[in-house]
Parts: C-alpha cells; sequence; structure tokens
C-alpha cells in the first residue's frame, strides 16, 4: 500500500480491498472479511478491466484443492473438528490456516458450549480452551522457522493472547500487520492490548494507509476523542464519505465525550444508510437511556427483536429498555442472556453491574464489575461502577482507589472527579477534597454539583469568604444555563450569601438575597426574619458598613430579569407581614 495517509489512489485501495476482504472470507475470517467489503463498498465501482484477479495457486494450492474445498464447506456450517480430520497434513498456506483456525474454533466452540451448560453468567472464565497448549507448541515451531503467513501470524498472536501472553502477543500481531498490512483482524486484536499512549508510542507500525483506520480506532479507545475525531475527519474527506464504519465509528467518538446530541444526530443518520446494522445499536440505546427517550428505546429494541433477537446488542437495548423502566430484574435477565451470547461482550458485564445495583445485590454488582475489567481494563464505568458499591458498603479507602482508576481514564470527567472529593472528604482529607471539586469545576461540571460541595468545604474550615465567592459563581452558573434547574441548593447559596452579608453589614445585598430565600420553600422562614432583622437594625440607625471589603457582588444578570431584586425602601418592607 501506499504510504502513511497516502489516499491519493483510491483504486488501488479499493482493489486490495476487495482482494482482502476475498482472502478472509477464504479462511473463514468473516469479520475482517466484512470489515474490508464495507470499506470497499464506500468506494466507487470499479471497470471490469480493473478488477483484482483471482489470488494465483501454487503446486501445494493444487494439490490441497479437494481436501482444502470439502473442508471449508464443512467449516461454513460450523462442523469445525470435521473440517480439521480432512485438513490434515495440507502443506498449503490456505489449508493449513484453515486447518489451525479449525481447531481453535472447535475447542472455542466446546469452551462456549461447556459454560452455557453448567454454570450461571457469573463463572465465566473457569472453563478454559483446551486446544490452545497445542495450538501455541505447533504454531511456534512454524514462528520460528519463519514459515507463517500474514494470516497464520494473526492466529497465533489470537492463541497466546487466550493463553494471557500479552506481551507476546502484541508482538505478534505487529509482526502479522507488518506482513499483511491489509488484514483489519490483526489490527483490531491490536486496539485491544494497547492500553495506554505510551504503549502506542513503543509500537513500530508498518507506514501504510491501514494505520490511519487503527490510529483512529485506538484513539477512540484511549478516550483520545479529539484527534480520533481529526483522524476520521481526514479519512472522510479522503474519499470515504460513504463509509458506514466511519459513521458508527465518529458516533461512538461523540458518545465517548458524552456529546450526546450530536451522537444521536449521527445514529439517526446511520440507521436511515443502513436500517438493518446491529452492530453499535447497543451504544445508541445507552444515549436514548440517558436522555430517558422512553418511546425512542422501546421502538429500537422492537425493531432489533424483529431482525435479530439473539445477538448480543440485541439483548443488551432490551435490557436498557427494561432498565428504563425500572424493570431491573428483567434487565439483569437479558444481560445475562447477551454474556450467554458472548461472554467477553464488554458493555453487558458493566450494565448488569448496573441492575444488581439497582436492585442492591452489592456482591453481584461488585463480581459482574470486577467481570467487566477483566474483559477490559479501560472500562471507566465498571472501575466507577466498583467505587460506587464500595461506597454504599462504607468503604472509602477502597472506594478512593476505583473511583482513582475511573478518573485516570477519564480525566476531564466531572463525575469522576466529585466522587474522588466525597470519598476524600469522608477520609478527612479536606485539601484533596477541595483540589477535586475545583477540577470538576474548571474541567466543566456535568452535575453542577462541584461548587456547592466546595462551598460546604469552604463553610467547615470557617472560610467564609471563599464560601461566599463559591456560592456566588454556583449562582451565576446555574443561571447563565438559562434553565432555572429545580435546584435544592440555590436556596442553600442564598440563605448562606444573606447571612455572609447580614455579617458584613451589607445591608442591600443581604436584604436582596433574602429576598430571594423567599422564593424557595424550605428557606422562606429564615428569610423573612433576616429581613426583619435588617429592617430593625435599619431603624436603629446603622448604616450599610463600608469598611469591610465585600467579595463579588450578585451578578448584574441576576438583578436584571429573572426575578427582580429591586432595592426595595424599608417602607415597602413593614407591609410584607409574614
Amino acid at each position: 500500500g501506499g504510504g502513511g495517509g497516502d489516499f491519493s489512489d483510491l483504486r488501488e485501495i479499493k482493489k486490495q480491498l476487495l482482494s482482502v476482504a476475498e482472502r478472509s472470507r477464504e479462511r473463514g475470517l468473516q469479520h475482517s472479511g466484512k470489515w474490508a467489503a464495507e470499506l470497499a463498498f464506500a468506494l466507487e465501482p470499479l471497470p471490469l478491466n480493473e478488477l483484482p484477479p483471482p489470488p494465483a495457486l501454487t503446486e501445494e494450492d493444487a494439490r490441497d484443492l479437494d481436501a482444502y474445498t470439502l473442508a471449508k464447506s464443512y467449516f461454513d456450517l460450523k462442523e469445525y473438528d470435521r473440517a480439521a480430520y480432512f485438513l490434515r497434513g495440507c502443506k498449503s498456506q490456505k489449508a493449513y490456516f484453515l486447518y489451525m483456525y479449525s481447531r481453535y474454533l472447535s475447542g472455542e466452540k466446546k469452551k462456549d458450549d461447556e459454560t452455557v451448560d453448567s454454570l450461571g453468567p457469573l463463572e465465566k472464565g473457569q472453563v478454559k480452551n483446551e486446544a490452545l497448549r497445542e495450538l501455541r507448541v505447533e504454531l511456534s515451531k512454524k514462528h520460528k522457522a519463519r514459515e507463517l503467513d500474514g494470516f497464520g501470524l494473526y492466529l497465533y498472536g489470537v492463541v497466546l493472547r487466550k493463553l494471557d501472553l500479552v506481551k507476546e502477543a502484541i508482538d505478534v500481531f505487529v509482526e502479522a500487520a507488518h506482513v499483511l498490512p491489509l488484514h483489519w483482524g490483526a489490527w483490531l486484536e491490536l486496539c485491544n492490548l494497547i492500553t495506554d499512549k505510551e504503549m502506542l508510542k513503543f509500537l513500530s507500525l508498518p507506514d501504510t494507509w491501514m494505520k490511519e483506520f487503527f490510529l483512529a480506532h485506538i484513539y477512540t479507545e484511549l478516550q483520545l476523542i479529539e484527534e480520533a475525531l481529526q483522524k476520521y475527519q481526514s479519512l472522510i474527506d479522503a474519499g470515504f464519505s460513504k463509509s458506514t464504519y466511519i459513521i458508527s465509528q465518529i458516533a461512538v467518538a461523540y458518545h465517548n465525550i458524552r456529546d450526546i446530541d450530536k451522537a444521536l444526530s449521527i445514529f439517526n443518520e446511520l440507521r436511515k444508510q443502513d436500517p438493518y446494522r446491529i452492530e453499535n445499536m447497543d451504544t445508541f440505546s445507552n444515549l436514548l437511556y440517558v436522555r430517558s427517550m422512553k418511546p425512542e428505546l422501546s421502538y429500537l429494541a422492537h425493531n432489533l427483536c424483529e431482525i435479530d433477537k439473539y445477538r448480543v446488542e440485541t439483548c443488551c437495548v432490551i435490557g436498557n429498555y427494561y432498565s428504563l423502566r425500572s424493570q431491573h430484574e428483567k434487565a439483569a435477565l437479558y444481560f445475562q442472556r447477551a454474556l450467554k451470547l458472548n461472554p467477553r461482550y464488554l458493555g453487558a458485564w458493566t450494565l448488569m453491574g448496573h441492575e444488581y445495583m439497582e436492585m442492591k445485590n452489592t456482591s453481584a454488582a461488585i463480581q459482574a464489575y470486577r467481570h467487566a475489567i477483566e474483559v477490559n481494563k479501560r472500562d471507566y464505568r465498571a472501575w466507577y461502577g466498583l467505587g460506587q458499591t464500595y461506597e454504599i458498603l462504607k468503604m472509602p479507602f477502597y472506594c478512593l482507589y476505583y473511583y482513582r482508576r475511573a478518573h485516570q481514564l477519564r480525566p476531564n470527567d466531572s463525575r469522576m472527579l466529585v466522587a474522588l472529593g466525597e470519598c476524600y472528604e469522608k477520609l478527612n482529607q479536606l485539601v484533596e477534597a477541595k483540589k477535586c471539586y475545583w477540577r470538576a469545576y474548571a474541567v466543566g461540571d456535568v452535575e453542577k454539583m462541584a461548587l456547592v460541595k466546595l462551598s460546604k468545604l469552604h463553610e467547615q474550615l470557617n472560610e467564609s469568604e471563599q464560601a461566599a465567592q463559591c456560592y456566588i459563581k454556583y449562582i451565576q452558573d446555574i443561571y447563565s444555563c438559562g434553565e432555572i434547574v429545580e435546584h435544592l441548593e440555590v436556596s442553600t447559596a442564598f440563605r448562606y450569601l444573606a447571612q455572609y452579608y447580614f455579617k458584613c453589614k451589607l445591608w442591600d445585598e443581604a436584604s436582596a438575597c433574602a429576598q430571594k430565600c423567599c422564593a424557595f420553600n424550605d428557606t422562606r422562614e429564615e428569610g423573612k426574619a433576616l429581613l426583619r432583622q435588617i429592617l430593625q437594625l435599619r431603624n436603629q440607625g446603622e448604616t450599610s458598613s463600608t469598611d469591610v471589603p465585600a467579595p463579588l457582588f450578585l451578578p448584574a444578570s441576576l438583578s436584571a430579569n429573572n426575578t427582580p431584586t429591586r432595592r426595595v425602601s424599608p417602607l415597602n418592607l413593614s407591609s410584607v407581614t409574614p
């Protein structure tokens, strides 16, 4: 292929994609074949004279052709042992690969069947694929003798990964990507094994246009969303604007940075183009869930159920639907069904943990979250979930550890920071807590709670001026979003400020805040009492103090619109009988 990011010759790329799709299918690698075919479909069709020729056959291929043809038909019917039996002793690359891959899949299938039969979904991972060790021995001999082609290397890497030999697996997948850069499977395996940006720096990857797709994908996985979106944009500009794969990845990226509206609109667009698509629909349903869009989620669930109800994603969408309707037992049941279909399916473990939390079954929740982390150490929701469970169990030291991990994975997510702050508060490490709340406010606080928590900390530490400043910022924040949310804490803020100004003898400001207090049920009485006190002191001739340094006053916007805080003359006030 051309150099890194060289997309000048799209026809050549299309040829490469068509040919690798065919070669993947011949070897039973359906997902890689599908990926290449979908990408090729997004490019202009080729004229007859430019279509790639079928791969040339060698002497060995000709000798193995009969066995290969027979075995491939058994393989396609999922009769893996039978396929392997007829491929014994085949020497050609293609037949040898199918022989080894059949044995591998046979072991996987037996393992899954065993698991489904014997155990509930929580004890996954106890059953091993018995074929792995033998496969590793045979493949490593071939590897040392340099007899493995790109597909063979890929399978060797998968075997190593399944045996938890991660470092060796990464090296083999990198080698596979060099030998056969067009095979998406090897790149995807690398994506799952690379856990941070540092690891990515040390990989020597082949300089091919496929690397751009890989980098965009791994940036999305590593939550480096800005970089991912830039890459995807440049791929679209290079000529892949019709690719449903890229569109879905962009939607997932927006989902990861919680830009929910953007993600929703892209998913809706994607469903118009590819209405029977099931991949990524679980992510789409998470968005609908967060937005509490019941009718849309219900429609999606019914729709996917009609297409294929025994797909992992479908089960998760239905689980989300029941969860939104607060039918948590039913929801957990569907997440369990998803895991029976695919125990490595990450989303379901985490979501099941959430359901167990709702059902107050903390030990099951902890088990589910731990499984999610075993499958993928980068799943911040599982770390965050573990933090929450230990919070319910009142074990703040554990909490701290899990929230810290969640925060490392999502440094700019205010929810993790607020949770960390609360933990530090419980452990009485107030300076740390203050840092967390301040940082949560600085990165953009989703739930608008950080400032209130910060103010209350300052109150506890008798730092009244800082507390007042935080409350003022909080009020500015709430009123600047335009929507006056039902915020319990707004009244708390006004109550504190009224008392603060009162202590500072700033009567006008104090009475303005006290009047605001009268608008809330829980602070009405205190507000009225304060107004009476101010009135008395004014009548006794106490003048407004000027020597006390006044912090920021209320924002002008507050006094201008919203509920007007006009400076009221004492006369008018007396007519407001409590």
